[in-house]
């Protein structure tokens, strides 16, 4: 998974969700395009994950595009939009951070429906194995599963 969806608790701004999951107010403000330092409660951002195994970061240039980045990088540009929670048609924002998917890594989206026997059936490995190489699986529509492919 490269990122969670997290739903903002009462009292909670950037900083005290920073600390929950091991990631700095920039990240925070910079992928969900946030200026104020206090969060509303019950809404949802997205919380980049904070290992670097399976991806990298980028910072948006002026004049960069889905498109642009995924070419530079040789990666499908649906998958790049939809791993930084973005449409292929979206806007990007010079500065804005964005998540870079590693090579001899397959990833996949998860799509309502799906179970971990579905999954562990798309990407050909065991549900062991699925488990073994993602710490959290949550089986909710647009969450991203990973497997080495080296």
């Amino acid at each position: 998974m490269m990122y969670n969806v997290y739903r903002v608790l009462s009292d909670e701004s950037l900083e005290s969700v920073a600390k929950k999951f091991g990631t700095t107010i920039t990240a925070l403000e910079d992928m969900n395009g946030l200026e104020e330092k206090y969060l509303r409660a019950a809404s949802e951002i997205i919380v980049p994950e904070t290992s670097k195994k399976y991806f990298e970061y980028y910072r948006v240039q002026k004049g960069d595009s889905i498109y642009g980045i995924a070419r530079k990088y040789n990666i499908n540009p649906e998958l790049l939009a939809s791993l930084n929670g973005l449409n292929y048609s979206d806007y990007i924002y010079p500065n804005q951070l964005i998540m870079i998917p590693k090579a001899n890594y397959s990833y996949y989206i998860t799509k309502e429906g799906d179970t971990l026997d579905s999954v562990s059936k798309v990407l050909g490995v065991s549900r062991e194995k699925l488990l073994g190489e993602n710490d959290i699986i949550y089986l909710l529509e647009g969450q991203m599963l990973v497997k080495e492919t080296r």
